[in-house]
């Protein structure tokens, strides 16, 4: 009888095949994991997400911002969507550095229609890792396939750790690089995360240090003086307590484009990161890359998303599936 003749590569062969689905399995993430418990769930947050963009066009920013306010504090796991119990202990949303960050009912609305579909089913931490993504892709970004099997947190971050893991107003490029390299971000895919400022606002308070410190004028800044100008007109002094009082980040605020970036090369960065980037050798080249090929920045910016997306979650029996997003059960 003839024996089965086994290449000798065959073990090194099965030996791969056992490090990936490991991996794989460890992670808890798959692009079509509510294929059979909730195959319609993408939809119906999108569907959801259409009267609110339409009837709030700062809607898309407002998202992408509790996006990344969620996911860079302990993993995107919907804590910071969760209200303190009886008002007594402040949790994430009570640090100063959450300052304007909105749309967090929204979140909880789209749960009740997911649930009444499925109940028990989808994670508030998916829900809005959802929203993001339409967020980007409905204000003309790319659209961006993105995992999905992320389970919810069952306590809330403390404020405290919330200030220490978010980013301050004032980073510069240093710690953009820092911060986004833990989540094993390239340089590029760093440089592209922060392009999320080409839609949206900045709040007036947050930009106190870069016009009230002297630094020698705009230009010791990073800014031309016609742009300093106008943001103290916009933000005059007084202004810098007020969450109305504010500027848009470039002229298109309301569309995802690369316009953020030539925008910075020209002097026209509202925060210190976005002077910094056009002008530190380890980011100006792909700065201007960015600016002179949107479809190299939607690539990168693709991928950064998804590994801030997937750094650092709860998976497979780790958290809880909320029933109400505010409310831990």
């Amino acid at each position: 009888m003839d024996h089965l003749k086994i290449p000798s590569t065959t073990p090194l062969f099965f030996f791969l095949l056992l490090l990936l689905f490991g991996a794989e399995g460890r992670r808890g993430l798959s692009y079509n994991f509510y294929q059979k418990s909730c195959p319609e769930v993408e939809d119906i947050v999108r569907l959801s997400l259409l009267p609110v963009f339409l009837s709030d066009p700062s809607s898309p920013p407002a998202f992408l911002r509790l996006f990344f306010h969620d996911c860079q504090v302990q993993g995107c796991d919907a804590s910071i969507l969760v209200d303190p119990v009886d008002g007594k202990t402040p949790l994430e949303m009570a640090s100063r550095k959450n300052f304007g960050v909105r749309k967090r009912e929204s979140i909880g609305f789209i749960k009740s229609m997911v649930e009444d579909h499925c109940p028990g089913t989808v994670s508030c931490a998916d829900i809005l890792v959802m929203a993001a993504r339409d967020a980007v892709a409905l204000s003309g970004g790319p659209w961006i396939k993105v995992p999905f099997g992320r389970r919810d947190s069952s306590g809330g971050a403390g404020y405290k750790v919330a200030d220490a893991l978010l980013p301050p107003a004032n980073l510069g490029v240093n710690g953009l690089l820092q911060i986004f390299s833990q989540k094993g971000m390239t340089v590029e895919e760093a440089v592209a995360l922060i392009g999320a400022h080409t839609i949206g606002i900045t709040h007036c308070r947050n930009i106190r240090d870069r016009l009230q410190r002297p630094e020698g004028g705009g230009r010791g800044r990073g800014m031309e003086p016609g742009f300093e100008a106008f943001l103290r007109l916009s933000c005059p002094e007084g202004s810098f307590i007020s969450n109305s009082t504010f500027v848009v980040n470039d002229p298109t605020a309301f569309t995802f484009d690369n316009h953020y970036y030539s925008n910075a090369m020209r002097g026209h960065g509202i925060l210190k990161v976005d002077s910094e980037v056009s002008s530190d050798p380890r980011t100006a080249p792909i700065v201007s890359s960015f600016a002179a090929d949107q479809a190299d920045f939607f690539r990168a910016f693709a991928s950064a998303f998804v590994k801030l997306s997937t750094s650092g979650v709860l998976t497979g029996n780790q958290g809880v599936i909320r029933k109400s997003c505010n409310r831990l059960d």
